[in-house]
């Protein structure tokens, strides 16, 4: 175990812990977009930065390791200033109608994404609409990896989609940019599972909302096993008046972690079928 400070409270936590697990652990909510409980952390989007003592810049506590001895201030007019810029630079530039944790931060740090006026650079562009089973709005995509991350070494080994570009030309891609129907995706949703913002969504999901009948404060949630095959993997099933909507696996269980393939995601449409 190592001990370090964080807002002025001793914190204890196991060693190659990092700053965001002893901020956990003393109950400070940290913001994180582009981090995920199941994923490697590639700390790109930079709302969880902190204030370290002796360090001369503020770094990013999903990825930093904890040390003996850190002195650690998440709240500081440093920290707040340097992330209501960043919420500020994506609220401008990216629609986050979809992205409930964006939003609440955004009001937490008093962001005002419309200061930089009407016509901010955005990446607005019409929606991907190229299978049955899910629909892509890059226009929402704050580029946080964690698609990248699921369908790659983390989880899914396909490596159907990347990061293509440099700098406001970065974008998320099929390899060498085919369609997607072309490319090495396996539709097992995965990406979806992780994306914060709804720029991936299953069609069902999206049809609703686009029709103004998406109920989600509605919908009760049924913990059942995967019909398939015997590997057990836990579903959520979303249902909404007598219909099921979306299905998700839940981070925490030891099989899935998460993680579904096409037949557990989108498989259940037979369950309705009269």
């Amino acid at each position: 175990m190592i001990e370090l400070t964080v807002d002025g409270q001793a914190v204890q936590v196991e060693e190659g812990s990092t700053i965001l697990d002893a901020c956990r652990r003393v109950e400070i909510d940290t913001p994180t977009l582009c981090y995920g409980d199941t994923l490697t952390p590639v700390n790109v989007c930079r709302v969880c930065v902190v204030e370290l003592e002796g360090a001369r810049t503020l770094v990013p506590s999903c990825s930093r390791k904890a040390e003996d001895g850190m002195v650690v201030r998440t709240d500081s007019e440093r920290v707040r200033t340097s992330r209501r810029l960043v919420l500020e630079l994506l609220g401008s530039s990216v629609n986050l109608s979809t992205a409930p944790e964006a939003l609440a931060y955004i009001e937490q740090y008093d962001a005002e994404p419309d200061r930089f006026g009407a016509d901010s650079l955005t990446v607005a562009q019409a929606v991907k609409v190229d299978n049955d089973l899910y629909v892509r709005d890059y226009s929402k995509c704050i580029l946080c990896y964690k698609c990248v991350e699921a369908c790659g070494v983390d989880h899914q080994n396909t490596f159907a989609i990347a990061v293509a570009g440099r700098g406001f030309g970065a974008h998320i891609s099929t390899e060498l940019d085919v369609p997607l129907p072309e490319s090495a995706c396996v539709y097992c949703g995965n990406c979806i599972a992780v994306c914060p913002t709804g720029a991936l969504m299953a069609t069902s999901e999206f049809e609703l909302r686009e029709a103004g009948t998406w109920k989600e404060e509605e919908q009760e949630e049924v913990d059942t096993v995967c019909p398939y095959c015997g590997v057990g993997c836990n579903l959520t099933m979303h249902v909404q008046e007598g219909q099921i909507v979306k299905v998700t696996s839940p981070d925490d269980h030891d099989v899935t972690l998460g993680n579904l393939c096409i037949k557990g995601r989108f498989g259940y449409r037979y369950v309705q079928n009269k």
